[in-house]
């Protein structure tokens, strides 16, 4: 499965990076290949894995900020794996280009 988040914290002012610094702590800990992006992280495994870690990063972010909103975008292919790169690869192997991406 790959898997897509972002989490917003509702209510705790303008500057976001302090709380999501520490939600990106738990990610690159967590053992799963991982591409952090300017607007979303994507992430790699088996379905438990990814959503125990998202559901764990949704509830620090809870623990600071009085209101969360979680997004989350799945692509979950039936014995594809090597997918957070693979899929960019395939892509750029269309245009015949490597492309900017994160």
């Amino acid at each position: 499965m790959v898997a897509s988040f972002s989490i917003v914290p509702i209510g705790v002012g303008e500057e976001l990076r302090q709380h999501v610094a520490k939600v990106l702590d738990v990610v690159d800990k967590c053992g799963l290949p991982y591409k952090l992006g300017a607007m979303h992280t994507t992430v790699e495994g088996e379905a438990e894995e990814v959503m125990a870690l998202i559901m764990r990063c949704h509830s620090l972010m809870l623990e600071a900020a009085p209101r969360v909103l979680t997004h989350i975008a799945i692509d979950d292919r039936q014995g594809a794996v090597g997918r957070l790169d693979g899929k960019v690869a395939e892509v750029e192997e269309v245009v015949g280009r490597k492309l900017s991406h994160e």
